[in-house]
């Protein structure tokens, strides 16, 4: 762990993001095996709460996110009503865009979380659009944009970078590199394991870190942000983590190799840091207990509200639509 001084309330907010997002994807994971009670593909990131909880409490709440197709840890961590996302993902009326994204297309844009995209490499491209924006009107906040390493290899995230570093543009990069792509392993896509050296190329600071250690990854996190949000340009910030699902529960993900599964699982991030809770006295063991029972009501809260929620009216069907009105039939 860091050991960089934080105060208390930082660190009591860090743990109690994490076992939030831990304790809904593991809801939805068993949500998904049961017939018609999730719609849509459900594509999580358990294991990886230390990356969505790190690096969005590094950031400011008028900041922007963009993310892609396992966004629920980083939505939830900047503030979305976890009642109204989880009602989206069961595409009901109720949900945080009225049961039309469903799970893969979410935005909250009253937390400035403004889009996520599951087109693979997409989300950069789209983060160059609200970082211009922030630069163009002279505000002080910055746009981080979250994808995986498969995604790091895509022409687009290049063009991003390249773009991001001529303009000077405060964007940080975040590459959740949990080691798959789909059923590829890193070893067998990426020509280099430190996916961060890449940064060199676009004359942008780079630094890989243990994307495991919460404090790790909201410290690093946060001086990146800082040089974002100088004027100095882009950043980059690679989290080494691991998929400790299949690409997505219909994934069974029988190529991956159990000892290795295994040997990331005894890294878990939130065991890990309820460790160094407990060992260094920040909380006691009976408060982060009620710290984990708290996010296990919100979750079963969540579950209830969605359930009881009804769909989308077949009348609401072309709500909400922006077309030109010269295009209107």
């Amino acid at each position: 762990m860091n050991d960089k001084f934080l105060p208390v309330g930082v660190l009591r907010k860090l743990y109690s993001d994490m076992a939030l997002i831990r304790h809904f994807e593991d809801k939805l994971v068993l949500l998904a095996q049961e017939k018609s009670r999730v719609v849509g593909m459900q594509i999580l990131a358990n294991g990886q709460e230390a990356v969505a909880a790190g690096v969005v409490n590094a950031l400011e709440p008028d900041d922007v996110i963009v993310s892609n197709h396992r966004s629920h840890g980083h939505l939830l961590a900047k503030g979305a009503d976890p009642q109204k996302l989880m009602a989206e993902i069961m595409c009901k009326a109720t949900g945080v865009n009225k049961g039309k994204a469903g799970t893969l297309h979410l935005a909250v844009p009253e937390i400035n979380a403004i889009m996520t995209s599951t087109i693979v490499g997409a989300s950069p491209p789209l983060a160059m659009g609200a970082a211009f924006a922030q630069q163009y009107l002279d505000r002080s906040n910055i746009t981080t944009v979250f994808f995986g390493d498969g995604a790091a290899a895509e022409g687009s995230v290049h063009e991003a970078m390249n773009m991001a570093s001529l303009w000077k543009l405060p964007v940080l990069f975040v590459c959740e590199n949990n080691c798959w792509a789909g059923a590829q392993h890193l070893r067998e896509h990426s020509c280099v394991e430190n996916i961060a050296r890449r940064a060199d190329a676009y004359d942008m600071p780079g630094t890989t870190v243990d994307g495991n250690d919460v404090l790790a990854v909201y410290n690093t996190a946060s001086d990146m942000a800082d040089h974002c949000r100088k004027g100095k340009g882009p950043a980059f910030l690679e989290t080494r983590t691991y998929r400790m699902r299949g690409h997505g529960e219909h994934d069974p993900c029988h190529y991956m190799d159990p000892a290795e599964l295994e040997k990331w699982g005894l890294l878990c991030p939130l065991k890990t840091f309820r460790k160094y809770l407990e060992e260094h006295q920040v909380l006691p063991t009976d408060q982060i207990n009620d710290i984990d029972r708290k996010a296990a009501l919100i979750v079963e809260e969540a579950v209830i509200f969605g359930d009881e929620s009804p769909f989308p009216a077949a009348a609401d069907a072309l709500n909400d639509l922006w077309i030109e009105e010269e295009n209107r039939h």
